[in-house]
């Protein structure tokens, strides 16, 4: 690896490290939101190892950013596409839970769908 890569995966890696923190997240549930060991989060987030390119979009619907946030594209570039919607942010974090949780927080809204509204 390039002294430049191992900038680029330092620096990648920092801001997985942000992002993951601002979501709540610990390094365990990040990793198994992604079906990989905690070991393996550390690393990234280190810049040790590479973030293969095929788990990039999984890692940014677990931190519920886009793939140009999470691969450090500028504000002014993100700012054309707008915030996304908070259901949509939602919707998201609730795809990178765990296939049990899922079950339940679909659950819970079709139970406050079902209700009748007040």
């Amino acid at each position: 690896m390039t002294e430049d890569e191992k900038d680029y995966f330092k620096l990648l890696g920092s801001r997985i490290a942000q992002l993951r923190k601002a979501q709540g997240l610990t390094q365990v549930q990040l990793a198994e939101a992604l079906e990989i060991s905690q070991q393996v989060v550390a690393s990234y987030e280190i810049g040790r190892r590479r973030i293969p390119v095929s788990m990039l979009p999984d890692l940014a619907r677990a931190l519920a950013v886009g793939l140009d946030e999470l691969l450090g594209e500028t504000a002014k570039a993100r700012a054309k596409r707008g915030p996304a919607p908070v259901l949509a942010r939602h919707m998201e974090r609730i795809s990178a839970l765990p296939k049990p949780r899922q079950k339940l927080m679909i659950q819970v809204i079709e139970s406050m769908l079902a209700s009748p509204s007040r």
